[in-house]
């Protein structure tokens, strides 16, 4: 047995994204939805990982090298520039997780 949380469908939309810098090449697939608290997910297309985020998630680069394995900060901070231009703010004034 088990309860269930929620059991919704939804007709989103789904922005794909890419860039290259210097060292690497990122392919984005982020989702847009009312769920979550508003953050859409960011899938990383290489990896697979993804994460709900929003831009000011993205301004934390320890939070992006963690969650898209990026090994150094530059690279780091250049996908959190790019990403921030992506993702919406979520007001400080919605719960978060």
């Amino acid at each position: 047995m088990f309860e269930r949380l929620y059991d919704e469908t939804e007709t989103t939309k789904v922005h794909f994204t890419g860039f290259v810098s210097e060292t690497s090449r990122y392919d984005f697939g982020i989702v847009l939805t009312h769920q979550f608290f508003g953050k859409p997910l960011v899938i990383c297309m290489q990896t697979g990982r993804s994460s709900l985020m929003c831009s000011e998630d993205v301004q934390n680069l320890e939070l992006l090298k963690r969650k898209f394995l990026i090994q150094n900060d530059e690279e780091a901070r250049e996908l959190s520039l790019f990403l921030q231009d992506q993702l919406p703010s979520v007001s400080s004034g919605q719960q978060q997780y």
